[in-house]
């Protein structure tokens, strides 16, 4: 099969990338690859599925109709075996071969699995996909599991372990940091969100990491680097995420840790774009290109990298590192730099309210704002990481960023009469 638009990939970078090839181009044909045989759904959710608390139709954001309606042809459990870049050729495991004009890398990230003995044994899991949660639900079904250990206290494991304690197993998180969340949140944040862990059932042990799985075909145990051995029947690795690059990297296209795409998402290779997860996207913040694994990253990028495809030049203006989180209904979120070291200069701002639990970090910059941690309390989140993307001067409001009821109507008219400008030229730009 030939197409004019070939994507691989499909969640929010390859249906953002759909979305704006329809924009421009209605007729020229259209397919989106996966190697999952379902339609888009919101990973995140599928710790709402592992418990039973969702069921697939819940997580459906873009339903077959969508696909109908915007004449993609949908090419779903299939996987890619090669790029050929010089013949415009994919080649899929089956042997079937496709060709195309203009190629999307949608392809996300792949779990990270740390180096460690017995990984082979049943009951070794990941958690990232549908599958996974079948898999992992499957099993305490049939096998009447009750304990658990969960490696990584970072998102993914944390949101895991949150789960399968509500499901009423006994969890056991083992994270190398020393604490959870730790690139994420600062020392105070963190400590907060460990208490809220902890006082919902969860073990949390920092500072260590698993050496070998234990057991002889099924996982009876998890050893840590300090000899000490903690029994499960089910050990899940849940670490993070690293860019799916692998088949950019075979084919000769530029990878760093990432595949490398400038601000219209093309690779080093004409005619082959990249976005999302598995590409190295501009921040804004940094002034440099890293991964920046989060959903709207990926859904605007997507954007970009297919109007370019269908010729319709748009630039990517830049994201930054942002993560939200609602853990036993404690919410955190957190952008930007938050962990400034003393040789950067930063200033830092803050609020504790300890007796509701709620606290606000700031960090500046050149009274910029460059970063900020809010917990429990999050509603101002979108009007400080306006100032950040704006680079408003905030050297006039600063004790008011640290305020519960910081809103527009706070800051000087000069900063609102900012904000707004900027607000009006990046809308034109687009």
């Amino acid at each position: 099969m030939s197409y004019k638009y070939l994507i691989i990939g499909n969640s929010a970078g390859g249906i953002g990338a759909a979305e704006a090839i329809r924009s421009v181009d209605s007729e020229g044909s259209l397919a989106i690859l996966s190697d999952e045989p379902y339609v888009a759904y919101s990973r995140p959710m599928i710790t709402h599925l592992l418990t039973g608390q969702a069921s697939f139709n819940n997580m459906v954001y873009r339903s077959s109709d969508f696909y109908t309606e915007n004449r993609i042809e949908t090419l779903l459990g299939k996987k890619v075996a090669k790029l050929q870049p010089s013949e415009n050729k994919v080649t899929l495991d089956s042997g079937e071969e496709l060709t195309y004009e203009k190629l999307l890398l949608a392809t996300g990230g792949t779990p990270f699995i740390p180096k460690m003995n017995g990984l082979q044994k049943k009951g070794v899991h990941t958690f990232t996909t549908i599958r996974d949660a079948e898999e992992i639900r499957g099993k305490i079904e049939q096998q009447k599991i009750s304990e658990v250990v969960v490696l990584g206290g970072g998102l993914i494991g944390l949101l895991t372990a949150e789960a399968l304690v509500t499901m009423g197993l006994k969890v056991t998180v083992v994270e190398l940091l020393d604490r959870v969340l730790g690139p994420l949140l600062d020392p105070k944040a963190s400590a907060m969100v460990r208490e809220v862990v902890e006082r919902n059932g969860i073990q949390v042990i920092t500072g260590h990491t698993v050496t070998e799985v234990l057991g002889k075909e099924e996982v009876t145990g998890v050893q840590l680097d300090d000899g000490r051995w903690l029994p499960c029947k089910l050990f899940v690795v849940a670490v993070g995420v690293a860019p799916n690059a692998g088949l950019a990297r075979e084919a000769g296209l530029k990878v760093n840790r990432g595949i490398a795409v400038n601000t219209r998402m093309e690779t080093s290779v004409p005619n082959i774009y990249a976005c999302g997860d598995c590409a190295e996207l501009l921040d804004f913040l940094a002034g440099n290109s890293r991964a920046i694994p989060i959903w709207p990253a990926a859904y605007v990028s997507g954007m970009v990298a297919g109007s370019n495809m269908a010729e319709s030049p748009k630039e990517y203006d830049g994201g930054v590192g942002m993560n939200s989180l609602h853990l036993f209904g404690f919410p955190v979120i957190s952008f930007g730099k938050v962990n400034p070291t003393d040789a950067e200069g930063c200033e830092v701002l803050s609020r504790l309210d300890e007796g509701r639990g709620v606290y606000r970090k700031i960090v500046l910059s050149g009274n910029q704002v460059v970063g900020a941690v809010l917990v429990e309390d999050i509603d101002r989140a979108g009007i400080l990481l306006g100032l950040m993307r704006r680079k408003v001067d905030v050297s006039g409001v600063k004790e008011a960023l640290v305020q519960e009821d910081l809103g527009l109507v706070n800051l000087p008219k000069a900063v609102r009469s900012r904000m707004f400008e900027m607000s009006v030229k990046n809308n034109i730009a687009k």
